[in-house]
This record gives structure tokens, C-alpha cells and sequence, in this order.
């Protein structure tokens, strides 16, 4: 009899762990929708993001035997308050902010590394050579974005940016000309001006910073735990050596121009 209740002692005991294990395999993520090639809405699923990051994601979770679920979950504003309440996992993409790094942990080393610039409209240009020289015009971005912890203070002291909810609203505020110019990485912005046609606005030479992109896991998240974050960055360090990245770009560039081409030609 003792024997029998020991069996089923260790077999409760047992439970718990093995379904915390399984639990702990399939994660949730999400991203900025509005980034490609990086990231953005998948025409056949829009509840699915897919693009350069999405690839990567992939890559990376089939190193750690691990189920990543990259789903759309609203604006880029509202991605970043489900991830820091532990919603979701993992923002796909991320530049690192002091007030982020205290609700969410940096994985390093960074994957990517992104070019900032000013788009400008070609009827209204400026010389840029500083930030310094943005003070006293009137510029837009994308609301919670970040284009790193210096140039961020140095915006919030010194210039007047209007935040908008989409990266649309904002070419088409500068396309207009109702602003002067838009901050935004390069990459992005190249890809939905062209979308759009908007073919009277292009980016200054000269960058406001160049930030390195990173994969960030919820503080909040049930399974973040010191050996999960050293399994994922020494798969970060592999993707680094073996420059992962570039050709997923590539490919995404690719994508991204052959879905807006035929939608046009359609």
C-alpha cells in the first residue's frame, strides 16, 4: 500500500512540470506591421505577419526545437503595451529604450542593424547635416516609435514632432506638405512611398542615427527564465557569424515588390 501511494505521489508531482515544459515551448510574438521588408501583414492571412523578421523568427525557433506564433496585434503603439503586460512573448523587432529595457529583456547581440533618415518633400528641401538642424520646422512620426535612447531625449528637449498612428498617415502628411519633414528608418518608408507612388519625396543623405535591431522577451512572460534567454542569444550569435539576415532580406524585398506590382497591375 505504502509503495502504491508513493507511485501516485511522484506521478502528481510529475504533472505539473511536464505541462509547464510543453507550455513553455510554443511562444507568441508580434512586431511593428508597418516595417517592411522587416515586417508586415500577410495579404492571404492578415492576421499573420510575415517579411524579413518573420523568416528569421523561424529560423531561430527551429534552432531551439521551440513554437514561435508571429501574429498581428494591432498598432505598433499597442504591441508594445501587450508585450510589457506579458500577453505576448516577444516583440520581433525592437530598438533598445531605457523605458522598454524595464519591461522587457534585450536578447543580444542585436540582429539587425537599421539607417534612421528625414524624408523631406522635394518641393520644400533642407540642408541637414545635425540634429540641430531640425529645430523650429515641424516634423511627424509614427507614435511610440524610438530612434535610440539619444536622438529620442534629444527630440523630446528640442524638437516638435507630431506623432501619428500609422506610417501612411505620416508620407501622406509629408507628401501634402503638411509638415516638413518625416522621421523613419530607410528601409521601411522606401517601401510603402513607392506602394503609394509617392514619388515627390525622398530621404536626406544624411542619417539621425543608425540603431540596432533587437528580439525582446516579456518581463511578465510565464516562461522567461535566465536559461531560456542564454539558449536564444547563443542562436543569435550563430545567426550573427552565419549572417542570416541578409539573404532573408533579399528575399523579402522581393516579396514585398512582387505583391504591390501585381495588386497594381490587377
Amino acid at each position: 500500500m505504502k509503495q502504491i501511494v508513493v507511485f501516485w505521489l511522484v506521478m502528481i508531482t510529475a504533472i505539473p512540470a511536464s505541462a509547464e515544459q510543453d507550455a513553455c515551448r510554443i511562444f507568441s510574438a508580434s512586431g511593428n506591421a508597418e516595417y517592411p521588408p522587416y515586417l508586415w501583414r500577410s495579404p492571404q492571412k492578415p492576421e499573420v505577419l510575415t517579411g524579413a523578421i518573420a523568416a528569421f523568427l523561424q529560423k531561430v525557433a527551429k534552432e531551439l526545437d521551440l513554437v514561435i506564433d508571429l501574429q498581428y496585434s494591432g498598432p505598433w503603439g499597442r504591441t508594445q503595451e501587450e508585450v510589457a503586460a506579458g500577453r505576448i512573448d516577444f516583440i520581433a523587432g525592437a530598438f533598445y529604450t531605457a523605458a522598454r529595457s524595464e519591461r522587457m529583456d534585450y536578447l543580444r547581440p542585436a540582429f539587425q542593424l537599421t539607417r534612421t533618415v528625414v524624408w523631406v518633400n522635394n518641393e520644400r528641401p533642407f540642408e541637414f547635416n545635425r540634429w540641430e538642424d531640425l529645430i523650429g520646422r515641424q516634423g511627424v512620426t509614427v507614435i511610440h516609435n524610438s530612434f535610440g535612447q539619444e536622438f529620442d531625449e534629444f527630440s523630446r528637449k528640442h524638437l516638435t514632432v507630431h506623432q501619428v498612428g500609422s506610417l501612411e498617415q505620416g508620407l501622406r502628411m509629408l507628401n501634402g506638405q503638411r509638415v516638413d519633414y518625416m522621421l523613419y528608418e530607410e528601409n521601411p518608408a522606401r517601401a510603402y512611398a513607392a506602394r503609394n507612388r509617392y514619388r515627390n519625396i525622398h530621404p536626406l543623405e544624411q542619417n539621425i542615427s543608425s540603431e540596432p535591431l533587437y528580439l525582446t522577451l516579456s518581463k511578465k512572460s510565464a516562461c522567461n527564465t535566465p536559461e531560456l534567454r542564454a539558449r536564444i542569444e547563443r542562436v543569435l550569435v550563430k545567426a550573427g557569424e552565419e549572417n542570416w539576415m541578409q539573404p532573408l532580406l533579399q528575399q523579402a524585398q522581393y516579396l514585398w515588390s512582387e505583391h504591390h506590382l501585381q495588386t497594381a497591375d490587377d
